[in-house]
């Protein structure tokens, strides 16, 4: 900008990945519908009365598809990058259902037994006590690194400590561990523990959760797998049902 001047220097009129998903969710082709308002239509005369949208029956999940172990040396943890290759939707009548079919969908794999890895950072760790706890009240063996595993005891929850830097690596190599669940600090680079962790987990694909709420919304699908309850399927024409009740 000079002088009072602005000058444009690109344009990308474009829509996010996630406007297909709306799209198919809402039944609006939204691409469409955008694009001849901006041409100066109004949307009563393309068929949309004005209000909120109506809300389905039914609960849609999109989740992100990466390829990290594919890409040796990447950082697993998300950031403001761009990091997946695509995405898949869940559709159900709950949410744990729902998520359970995008993360299936994704290429997660659900054991509802086993041993969970804890690598807390920690800001976080207070907040992970209770989530490990109810891992271990499931079944699951709780494994830790040394600092994680002294607030896990602090805690009540029953925890065998890694006090060697190796073990935790070598445990997701021998296929000793279902689920990683790994809070990162400031250790995003390679030779850190924390980013060895995380890159062992997506070279051998043990699911890897960088999120505490991640992990503890999967506790809600091993729940009800544990249950011996399966996802529901949803026809197309219970899916877009909502969407003729709206006209």
């Amino acid at each position: 900008m000079g002088e009072g001047k602005v000058y444009v220097l690109e344009v990308n009129p474009r829509a996010s990945r996630t406007v297909p998903i709306l799209s198919k969710v809402t039944g609006v082709p939204m691409v469409s519908v955008a694009t001849r308002a901006m041409m100066g239509r109004k949307l009563k005369e393309l068929g949309y009365p004005a209000g909120l949208w109506v809300l389905p029956h039914h609960v849609t999940v999109k989740a992100p598809v990466f390829s990290f172990e594919k890409l040796t040396q990447v950082e697993v943890s998300l950031g403001p990058e761009m990091k997946s290759t695509g995405e898949v939707m869940g559709v159900d009548r709950s949410f744990s259902h729902a998520l359970y079919k995008a993360m299936l969908s994704s290429g997660l794999k659900f054991n509802t037994s086993g041993a969970v890895l804890a690598a807390i950072a920690d800001k976080d760790k207070q907040e992970a006590v209770p989530i490990l706890k109810r891992y271990a009240e499931m079944g699951f063996r709780v494994f830790a690194t040394e600092e994680t595993a002294k607030a896990l005891a602090a805690g009540s929850v029953e925890v065998n400590s890694l006090n060697n830097q190796l073990e935790p690596v070598e445990l997701i190599r021998r296929g000793q561990v279902q689920y990683v669940i790994n809070t990162p600090t400031k250790g995003k680079e390679p030779g850190r523990l924390g980013f060895t962790i995380r890159r062992t987990a997506a070279e051998f694909r043990v699911p890897c959760f960088t999120s505490l709420d991640t992990a503890s919304a999967v506790l809600r699908i091993l729940e009800f797998l544990r249950r011996g309850e399966k996802p529901c399927p949803v026809s197309m024409a219970e899916f877009t049902a909502h969407i003729s009740a709206r006209f």
